[in-house]
């Protein structure tokens, strides 16, 4: 077995053992929390292939997350009431539907977004994606039926073969396992001649399309991509905390995002995990102390960028490379 197979093993196995060792140590909330981190760190990965291997800056990547989330909400809703979403389509609670609905719904949308979004370039890029973003969120606070700005409760986690999906340590599993496979579909897609193609977009457009590549063909299906890497992330969270908000679309989360993204490190596959292991820390063992937090946080990430140059996962290869 290749080295980084079996440093991917063991990461895997030390992250399945984290409901033993909360239960054993006392510490049930951690759980939760590493489980809120590996869905954020799916979200910010979505976003770092488009930022960092496809050099689109998305301010708006929190729609789709959002989408994904509402989906899984709507769909319960209209399960939990026994209506059909405009009449057509039923609700439901099993996982297996409402996951695969969140990731179409989600790249439907970001193809949409996407379409339009890319006859542009640079702040005018930038700018069309919150703008859209900040659309969808106004959208969803109009929506009365479902809450509007309040969001929507989930009381039931999706089920799942019968599982004790109301079991914490379970969701958890499942969660790992979706975090897991997304993180080597990204690998595996990177690493593909498409992934090549979009990094060969980001380094020279002008050369690739002299080449006969179809680079507005080719973002747009990586963009797509993303977005529904996103809304899996976000269909997983609304399971994991039960509940829909339009908080989840504002530009703010897309902010958050991106700073994960930027913090564990641009155009790295573990980095937004780490990224979003770091922020969601800090912002939580700060956040005892002060509401201030995000001011020290800022700092940090200040730090952090200037110092390492590569984010965390800069920093931690300058360390393998120093050992050596």
């Amino acid at each position: 077995m290749k080295r980084g197979h079996l440093g991917l093993l063991v990461v895997f196995v030390l992250l399945a053992l984290v409901p033993l060792v909360a239960d054993a140590t006392g510490q049930s909330s951690m759980t939760r929390l590493v489980g809120q981190v590996l869905i954020l760190g799916m979200a910010a990965a979505s976003l770092n292939f488009i930022l960092g291997f496809g050099g689109m800056v998305s301010f708006g990547h929190a729609a789709f997350y959002g989408i994904g989330g509402y989906v899984v909400g709507i769909l319960y809703h209209h399960f939990d009431a026994g209506t059909a979403f405009l009449g057509l389509i039923p609700g439901t609670d099993q996982l297996l539907l409402t996951l695969p609905a969140a990731v179409i719904v989600s790249g439907l949308a970001a193809a949409l977004v996407g379409a339009l979004a890319l006859r542009t370039g640079g702040v005018q890029f930038i700018m069309i994606t919150l703008a859209f973003a900040q659309m969808f969120f106004f959208l969803v606070v109009s929506l009365k039926t479902y809450g509007g700005e309040d969001g929507i409760m989930v009381r039931r986690t999706n089920e799942l073969f019968g599982l004790n999906m109301r079991d914490k340590a379970t969701l958890y599993w499942i969660v790992l396992v979706v975090a897991a496979g997304y993180y080597l579909f990204l690998r595996r897609l990177v690493n593909s001649s498409f992934g090549q193609t979009i990094a060969g977009i980001r380094q020279n457009e002008r050369r690739m399309a002299a080449m006969g590549v179809d680079t507005t063909r080719a973002k747009l299906f990586a963009f797509a991509l993303s977005g529904a890497g996103a809304g899996l992330a976000g269909a997983l969270m609304v399971n994991f905390l039960r509940f829909a908000s339009p908080d989840m679309m504002h530009w703010t989360k897309s902010g958050e995002l991106m700073v994960m993204v930027i913090l564990g490190g641009v155009g790295t596959l573990a980095g937004p995990f780490i990224g979003a292991g770091a922020l969601f820390t800090l912002e939580t063992t700060l956040g005892r102390f002060t509401e201030h937090w995000a001011l020290p946080v800022g700092i940090i990430l200040l730090v952090v960028v200037l110092a390492t140059r590569g984010g965390l996962m800069g920093l931690v290869r300058r360390i393998v490379e120093w050992r050596r």
